[in-house]
């Protein structure tokens, strides 16, 4: 597993029929390492706080796989990294690989993965497409937020260690799909259903 890319962007004022709005998704490529810190990395910026950013949103990881789908999807030969507004571009690490509550060694810094990405209209500005937050959501490749549990540098070409597995082992694409697709999933496995089970039966 190997972090590719940094990416970061101060709030920046675009268009956007007839208003302006102020958003952080157009980041870009980092050189050097840089501190990652308790709410986000030293030259980032998340612009509404409302909906983006605090403790348990300080960084959002996308995965190359991600990448390597979409530019089939869009038949694109390229997408620059920090194209989904992510601030961590990843090798190694798709959606359902990672699980809620992994912890990671990234180069200084410890983080722990929180939860899906949930797409906003600013990602079909940045794409140039507003109904492209639809498709994003459909296609169940939402990449993921993650807490710093220790701060420290990181920087491109750092490997990247999972030091602990999610208690649930759930993964960011099974919650995904619970969330947002979760009434064609009625009946759980057989495995998680005993699981849930016995977790019932302990609180008794």
């Amino acid at each position: 597993m190997n972090l590719l890319s940094v990416n970061v962007s101060r709030p920046k004022e675009v268009q956007y029929n007839g208003a302006t709005i102020t958003t952080s998704i157009f980041k870009e490529p980092v050189e050097g390492r840089i501190m990652l810190r308790t709410l986000n990395l030293d030259g980032d910026e998340q612009a509404d706080l409302s909906v983006h950013g605090g403790i348990d949103k300080a960084v959002y990881v996308y995965s190359t796989e991600n990448y390597d789908y979409w530019k089939r999807a869009l038949d694109r030969d390229e997408l620059p990294y920090g194209q989904f507004g992510e601030n961590f571009t990843v090798e190694g690490m798709p959606d359902d690989q990672v699980h809620i509550g992994d912890i990671f060694r990234v180069g200084d810094a410890l983080v722990e993965v929180t939860q899906p990405r949930v797409p906003c209209y600013k990602l079909g500005i940045k794409m140039g497409d507003p109904l492209f937050p639809k498709r994003f959501l459909l296609a169940e490749r939402p990449g993921y937020y993650c807490r710093v549990l220790e701060e420290g540098e990181v920087g491109a070409g750092d490997i990247i260690y999972r030091e602990k597995l999610g208690p649930e082992q759930m993964t960011v694409s099974e919650i995904h799909h619970l969330m947002f697709f979760g009434n064609r999933n009625l009946i759980a496995p057989r495995h998680r259903q005993n699981r849930l089970l016995n977790t019932a039966k302990a609180e008794d």
